[in-house]
């Protein structure tokens, strides 16, 4: 059959939440034709309202012409229908971080989409290898994990399976960077890969000394503000990605190493527990 291309020219990205709605907003803004999926109508038109709000915001700042917002928008299109994705040279998929639910969707993705098509994850945390052997394309499966949000965050980390083809990796190398003009990084299949290994840790100690009693959300906040830098402290950031995705990357972490750093503190199995999930829910460390 020769060797399968990788040019990349039209995309999907499934799952229109917070994340699954930033890329595909990156990637209608990069000039590709873009499809975003959702199994409901209703959480469709809702990955539309998103993204037609986030533009319209750049639009308003001064970030956007109006122009591109209307090139942008002939771009993207938004779908129920997982066969509409027949064409589709690479799939983003971008759903509920829950490593089950990802491999019945990439099995169906192998059913429906062309043999060249890249199948790619946001997880920030699932074994890519358990991924891709779920499909009969292991070799053209990797994780390409964006950051919040991701229409300013400038990083994608480029996660390389086992089985991973380099002539994949490098195509997709090229189109992060030149296509969507971001900064990648390289990191093997390994719970967490580079960032959350180094994030996550950080995040719970957080959590835990809060728990402590002795320091407050703000004060915990306000020392790494002020004193590191950072451009938000480490109880807003639990708030923003949310405490349940929190706590599912630190489960998975624990069970990959073993290592008390990744255990998840008390205090966040009971607000997970409570619902309490931050910004999405409108409590969390602080209310919304």
């Amino acid at each position: 059959m020769g060797e399968k291309r990788v040019e990349i020219t039209k995309v999907a990205v499934i799952g229109g939440g917070t994340m699954g709605s930033g890329i595909a907003e990156v990637c209608a803004k990069s000039g590709l034709d873009t499809i975003v999926m959702e199994p409901e109508a209703a959480a469709a038109e809702a990955a539309q309202a998103r993204i037609n709000g986030s533009m319209d915001k750049a639009v308003a700042r001064g970030r956007l012409s109006e122009e591109d917002r209307a090139n942008t928008g002939a771009l993207l299109s938004y779908t129920t229908d997982i066969n509409a994705l027949s064409d589709r040279d690479l799939v983003i998929e971008a759903i509920v971080e829950n490593e089950q639910i990802k491999l019945d969707l990439f099995k169906r993705l192998d059913e429906v989409t062309p043999e060249h098509c890249i199948l790619a994850s946001n997880t920030s945390s699932i074994p890519l290898i358990n991924l891709g052997t779920a499909t009969k394309r292991p070799e053209r499966v990797l994780g390409l994990h964006f950051f919040n949000p991701a229409t300013v965050q400038k990083l994608c980390e480029i996660v390389v399976s086992i089985a991973t083809d380099d002539a994949v990796v490098v195509a997709c190398e090229k189109f992060a960077q030149n296509t969507l003009g971001k900064e990648t990084i390289r990191s093997k299949d390994r719970a967490g890969f580079i960032v959350n290994r180094l994030l996550v840790p950080y995040l719970l100690q957080a959590i835990s000394l809060l728990d402590t009693g002795q320091v407050t959300a703000e004060d915990i906040d306000n020392g790494m503000m002020f004193g590191c830098a950072h451009p938000m402290g480490p109880l807003t950031l639990c708030d923003l990605i949310g405490l349940d995705t929190i706590k599912s990357v630190a489960d998975v972490l624990y069970e990959e190493f073993k290592e008390p750093t990744y255990a998840p503190p008390p205090k966040l199995k009971r607000m997970v527990a409570a619902g309490h999930l931050g910004r999405k829910t409108g409590k969390g460390f602080y209310n919304y």
